[in-house]
């Protein structure tokens, strides 16, 4: 399983990523706010561990957004403010579990463990469908037709945001907020991953799946029943 740990403290970050990593999860690391709400954005994590004071962007925005967006992804807050109020307002604010520093290692995997299991008992599979187009975002794998798709991880995540709003059409604004940090304002940089995805998900397999939608931006749609 797949973790995201937002830390800025680097020493105590890669000291966690090894740990964990030797526990058997994959851990990508990053350090700061705008970065971290980024990468949790994609979806393909089984669960964030999340500091609170963060450089650019702290934990409690984190939670609040992405809870506003819809992603369900745990949070597990590791931070130094141990005060009760500041435990409240992460909780309310979306995390689900609240752990201070200085902190036990063995605590943290057994909390770790526990919403793990919570979270696989109460969520379906991770798995976006499109007509014969499928993305697993537990995996970060996509597939037409059981042929496998090599997309880079911008590419997962645009067409992550379109599948699952399929059918409608989605701005070229919305998908620069959703899968590009929020300084990215350059709708080209959308326009060049949809058109390398287009090659790779439609071209390859003779299909037009990916719609232009003018003045707007862009839809996916299940085109078999177009097909002669």
């Amino acid at each position: 399983m797949r973790i995201l740990l937002v830390e800025d403290e680097t020493d105590l970050a890669e000291t966690l990523r090894t740990g964990l990593t030797a526990e058997g999860y994959a851990v990508d690391t990053v350090h700061d706010g705008h970065q971290g709400l980024w990468m949790a954005r994609t979806g393909g994590y089984a669960l964030i561990v999340l500091d609170l004071m963060l450089p650019r962007l702290n934990g409690y925005r984190i939670c609040a957004q992405l809870r506003r967006e819809g992603i369900t992804t745990p949070i597990l807050v590791l931070t130094a403010k141990d005060g009760e109020w500041d435990q409240a307002e992460a909780l309310d604010t979306g995390a689900d579990d609240y752990l201070t520093k200085p902190f036990s290692y063995v605590v943290l995997v057994a909390r770790l463990r526990a919403l793990l299991r919570r979270s696989l008992a109460s969520t379906p599979a991770a798995v976006l469908a499109v007509g014969d187009l499928t993305l697993d975002t537990a995996s970060h794998t996509c597939r037409r037709a059981g042929t496998r798709i090599e997309l880079s991880p911008r590419e997962f995540a645009v067409l992550a945001v379109l599948a699952r709003r399929a059918g409608q059409a989605v701005s070229k604004s919305e998908l620069l907020h959703h899968a590009w940090p929020e300084e990215a304002r350059d709708p080209n940089l959308v326009e060049a991953r949809v058109s390398a995805l287009r090659r790779k998900v439609d071209t390859t397999f003779g299909r037009r799946s990916l719609q232009t939608v003018r003045g707007v931006g862009y839809r996916l749609v299940d085109d078999r029943e177009r097909r002669p």
